[in-house]
């Protein structure tokens, strides 16, 4: 799903997807879930479908986390090998 094929449009896919929803946790540090949501739709035509795996994808590589009392995302940056 993450591999990109030749009909993959370059813009809906996870991997587009992510780097839209990094870009606005960089400058706005954390967001709403719900907001965030609504700014993927808004920017990427099929962002409602691909915004949970390019989250989670988001999540896995450690670059946000999940706050459960605010119901926000934070941006974290990258993790530094030590």
């Amino acid at each position: 799903m993450l591999r990109p094929t030749k009909h993959s449009h370059p813009d809906r896919t996870v991997l587009n997807v992510a780097l839209v929803l990094l870009a606005r946790l960089r400058s706005k540090r954390v967001e709403d879930y719900d907001a965030l949501r609504t700014y993927a739709k808004a920017k990427v035509l099929g962002g409602e479908v691909l915004f949970l795996p390019a989250l989670n994808f988001l999540y896995v590589m450690g670059v946000v986390e999940y706050r459960p009392k605010t119901d926000a995302f934070e941006y974290v940056g990258p993790n530094e090998a030590v």
